[in-house]
């Protein structure tokens, strides 16, 4: 489902994605912009609201695998358009029900769960998504005011607490890294004397 594959490559937080319309993304270009968000009232209805933070107002870019299916989806809610004639409801959102409805975002939550089970998985909470979006990023080396931008977060100081589990255990990996350089290779012996051959620290800075 696009709505979850977007969840995932981009971070984007339920409500944004629900508030998502098609004047919001240039497909072509590859960018969307996260303007409002989807939410559930008290009294059981549905309203959208602005973003939480202007930092939350903020213009992503798509990956080309999100784009292509976005692409497919609109194609497949015209024909459900088609197919609802008259009940179909005019709203513009990218992600609706088939009869054009925004999705309530507590039923996103019950599909999601139903399909965590169905493909035998442990459950997990939608917004884990996101964490995991800015998890993998962190582990492939993206910058940190990078992942702040794309989470839209206020401050860069609310990422770096948010994750700064994952990056204690990535700076441990590092210094694990540099510490196995450092002693050498298995089998390497330190006091022996390999004639002319400079220490293996200074082959290491050179």
């Amino acid at each position: 489902m696009p709505l979850f594959e977007l969840a995932l490559h981009t971070g984007l937080r339920k409500g944004e994605l629900l508030g998502l319309r098609w004047e919001d993304l240039d497909l072509d270009r590859g960018t969307a912009a996260v303007r409002r968000t989807l939410q559930r009232t008290s009294t059981g209805g549905l309203t959208t609201l602005p973003t939480k933070t202007r930092a939350s107002e903020r213009r992503i870019a798509l990956p080309t695998r999100c784009r292509h299916s976005l692409k497919h989806h609109h194609e497949r809610q015209r024909r459900e358009r088609h197919v609802a004639g008259t009940e179909w409801q005019h709203n513009g959102y990218v992600f609706t029900t088939p009869q054009g409805r925004p999705i309530d975002p507590t039923n996103l939550t019950r599909t999601f769960t139903t399909l965590l089970r169905k493909a035998g998985l442990r459950r997990i909470r939608f917004h884990d998504l996101r964490h995991s979006t800015a998890t993998l990023l962190l582990e492939q080396g993206i910058e940190l005011v990078v992942i702040k931008e794309l989470l839209g977060h206020a401050h860069i100081g609310v990422t770096a607490t948010v994750y700064a589990h994952i990056r204690l255990r990535l700076q441990r990996d590092a210094i694990d890294t540099l510490s196995t350089a450092l002693d050498g290779p298995a089998g390497y012996d330190p006091t022996r004397d390999d004639g002319n051959d400079p220490p293996l620290c200074g082959a290491l800075v050179r």
